[in-house]
């Protein structure tokens, strides 16, 4: 019986040292927006019904990655990264989101831009999405935040027309910087 009774415990200790060893697939999933230089030492998040978020995974560095998929205006599958003091201007997006109707959440935006209540993210931090129908088709999508930044103020055009970077929303705290080809 004691023979019984050690092996039990001994196979209960090697499945739950192999356990805690497995890579957590919700970990592994959101980390994929990262580059690679910087998932290891990243943040990873799961954001809840409230606007709030519980810490998967606690990072050394100022990369924060969560996991989007499912909720509402998304794609199908879609990850993303970005600074850590951008978490409030993500949780505001979510909320605005959530009515989960694209013309009323402009709208939200729009009026929250407009009375000052819009947060802003952090300037030249860093947006790393992946993102589409399913993980296999998905692609990658990189934007630069410049809150307020215009093109008398940094240079760059507000346009694509000319095929460099330019900025997008300009004026706005939503204002970011493309790529061509993205």
């Amino acid at each position: 019986m004691k023979r019984i009774l050690m092996f039990v415990l001994g196979v209960i200790v090697i499945s739950t040292c192999a356990l805690a060893q497995a890579p957590d697939a919700a970990v592994e999933t959101a980390l994929l927006a990262a580059p690679a230089n910087l998932r290891e030492a990243a943040t990873v998040i799961k954001w809840k019904s409230d606007f709030t978020y519980d810490t998967l995974k606690k990072g050394t560095n100022r990369l924060v990655c969560y996991d989007r998929t499912g909720l509402p205006e998304q794609q199908p599958f879609s990850v993303e990264c970005t600074s850590i003091a951008n978490l409030d201007r993500v949780a505001q997006n979510l909320k605005f989101e959530s009515v989960g109707d694209k013309v009323k959440t402009q709208a939200l935006l729009d009026a929250a831009e407009k009375d000052g209540s819009r947060v802003k993210p952090e300037y030249g931090s860093v947006w790393y999405h992946i993102l589409g129908p399913d993980r296999e088709h998905a692609h990658a999508h990189m934007t630069i935040a410049v809150p307020g930044a215009t093109t008398q103020s940094i240079g760059l055009p507000d346009n694509n027309k000319a095929g460099t970077v330019w900025i997008m929303n300009a004026g706005t705290t939503t204002a970011h910087l493309m790529t061509p080809g993205e």
